[in-house]
């Protein structure tokens, strides 16, 4: 049988690539950053290329799946519908993925407040990245049968991996009063909640939005 074809757009340094590609897949990480592409780790199996989800570069009707991990609010979702479109099979599906914290477990609630305050109140974290496609899909003529699924998910972090996965988000402040006070409080909150093996565990509801091309 053929492996499966998937244009993983927005792949950044191809963590999301090299995962779908250790399942078998053939994988053409799609991604306008040069820095990004050069910080990925080599994989036989996930080719970079200098694209973007309006203009990916790809030949029509190459691809089987088009995949988007935490990257669907970069894109102006008009275009990058109808590219998607134009370079899926014509039994082919689109898949936006999210990782959103659940704000039922108490220790996560309290991360997604100093998360909050320190970006300065940003938009992108009062919607899921899943709602705001969810939106652009169901308006669209180019797909159809969306639908949602919905994974649990935890990870388990030390003090270190707590303050880095904060500061990893564009919207965080890297210097200055706001960055020191979200250090301490991040501190705070991680003696709080640690366990004994001196770990937290953030618990995720892994988002899914699923439709095929129309």
């Amino acid at each position: 049988a053929r492996s499966l074809t998937i244009a993983d757009i927005g792949a950044g340094t191809g963590i999301s690539s090299r995962q779908l590609a250790d399942r078998g897949a053939r994988v053409l990480a799609i991604e306008p950053n040069v820095a990004m592409r050069k910080a990925a780790a080599p994989h036989a199996g996930v080719t970079f290329v200098d694209g973007a989800a309006e203009k990916t570069t790809l030949p029509n009707a190459s691809v089987d799946l088009v995949t988007a991990f935490q990257a669907f609010h970069w894109f102006e979702p008009n275009a990058a519908l109808a590219e998607f479109h134009r370079i899926l099979r014509l039994h082919g599906r689109f898949a936006v993925t999210w990782n959103e914290r659940d704000a039922r477990d108490p220790f996560t609630a309290e991360y997604g407040k100093l998360i909050l305050e320190a970006s300065g109140d940003h938009p992108l974290l009062k919607r899921s990245g899943v709602s705001i496609a969810g939106e652009s899909v169901r308006a669209s003529l180019l797909f159809k049968h969306p639908r949602e699924l919905i994974f649990p998910n935890s990870k388990r972090m030390t003090c270190e991996g707590l303050l880095g996965a904060s500061l990893s988000a564009s919207y965080i402040p890297q210097s200055g009063p706001a960055h020191e006070k979200l250090m301490d409080d991040l501190k705070a909150l991680h003696a709080e909640f640690s366990d004994a093996s001196g770990c937290v565990e953030m618990i995720y509801r892994t988002e899914i939005l699923l439709a095929d091309r129309a």
